[in-house]
């Protein structure tokens, strides 16, 4: 008996298919997210589409008048970028603690109490204090105030075992009711009767907006956090530390490294952000502490985190997209005659489709190069045997 074993030459277009693999793998690898977010978005599009139509009215209306509410002119881009402003902090308050497996809510609290320490600390200065002085004081406050609330949730988690999305939830809760006593208590302004707020900034303490621009200096601040945040997460041996204690918290403290700082100091980082967010929206917005500093940017800020796969890069995109969306309701309203409440009703849409999609990473063959099987591509010639 004998065996024959013919190995096949490779051809040169095997040879070059392997050589190419890497490239090949690296740029499916990184196709994933953006693959599957556009595909969650289509999706809630769609299913949104069938939810219009069922209330008598037609979705190329409704998308068209989107588009032109947020970047049909010049008007509306601005429009779009000073509400994406917000979301970019906020968004942030989602997505840094996500690099650790924490999934954290309540922004929101952080952004109301972030505006109101703003605004206490602010108030008694105006009147003696240069602006160059009092303007990052403000947003130094608003960054303490946020950044106890949320790392509050982070203490729960570590010390005590709380789960954070619950608590970081209530907190919120407990953040919007107490910032109604404060500007409706000890810090209201008598003047203010039918809307209880604190007393008006003087124009000169207001950030004001980028030169050319109607968009306030909230959207640089934004941006430059969110660049910031990236070169932190993967630049430095914290945010190194904080992806392995996400990836494998037992790992991680098997190889010594301070899980609970880490859980503690990203949550307090996160709740700064969305702290600095309620300052913008203070000294850049409303001019003064109010309920309307309860705006919602906590929430959205978590569809934008979740469409941004917690990437502090892709948040901006994402966050002028979803701002366009929004700044688009008071024109979906006037002609189409539909609530303004329909925009959340599409918030909402696409964030159960993007929950949905998450369940799809790492289990399409196309881009995940553990399920190739291809020969030409793995490398691996086939052996064929024949018995005589």
């Amino acid at each position: 008996m004998t065996i024959e074993v013919n190995t096949p030459t490779l051809s040169p277009l095997s040879t070059d298919a392997r050589s190419l693999r890497p490239l090949l793998e690296w740029l499916a690898r990184r196709a994933e997210p953006v693959a599957i977010s556009l595909g969650a978005i289509l999706a809630g599009l769609a299913l949104f589409s069938i939810f219009i139509m069922v209330v008598g009215k037609s979705p190329a209306d409704l998308f068209k008048l989107m588009y032109t509410g947020g970047f049909g002119s010049w008007f509306s881009i601005q429009n779009s970028l000073s509400r994406a402003a917000p979301l970019l902090l906020t968004a942030l308050c989602v997505a840094l603690p996500a690099r650790l497996g924490l999934v954290i809510i309540g922004g929101e609290g952080a952004v109301v109490l972030g505006g109101v320490a703003a605004a206490a600390i602010a108030l008694p200065l105006t009147a003696s204090v240069s602006p160059i002085v009092v303007i990052p004081l403000m947003a130094i406050a608003g960054m303490i105030a946020g950044g106890i609330w949320i790392g509050l949730a982070g203490v729960l988690r570590h010390y005590r075992g709380v789960n954070e999305t619950i608590a970081s939830l209530l907190l919120a809760y407990i953040a919007i009711a107490l910032m109604n006593h404060l500007i409706e208590g000890p810090l209201r302004d008598p003047a203010s009767l039918n809307k209880p707020s604190t007393a008006p900034l003087p124009a000169e303490y207001m950030l004001g907006n980028i030169p050319g621009m109607d968009v306030n200096w909230g959207l640089v601040i934004g941006i430059a956090a969110c660049i910031v945040s990236w070169v932190l997460i993967e630049a430095t041996s914290f945010g190194f530390a904080a992806r392995i204690a996400g990836g494998n918290v037992r790992a991680a403290q098997i190889q010594g490294l301070p899980v609970g700082r880490l859980i503690v100091g990203f949550t307090a980082l996160a709740g700064s952000f969305a702290g600095l967010a309620g300052m913008v929206e203070v000294a850049a917005v409303q001019g003064s502490a109010n309920a309307s500093l309860a705006a919602g940017y906590g929430y959205t800020g978590i569809l934008v985190a979740f469409l941004a796969r917690h990437n502090p890069l892709a948040i901006i995109p994402v966050a002028i997209l979803l701002g366009g969306i929004d700044a688009s309701g008071g024109l979906i309203q006037r002609r189409m005659g539909l609530p303004d409440a329909t925009v959340l009703v599409l918030q909402g849409t696409l964030f159960v489709v993007i929950l949905f999609c998450e369940t799809f990473y790492g289990r399409l063959k196309i881009f995940n190069p553990d399920l190739w099987k291809s020969p030409s591509l793995s490398g691996r010639p086939n052996l064929s045997e024949r018995t005589a």
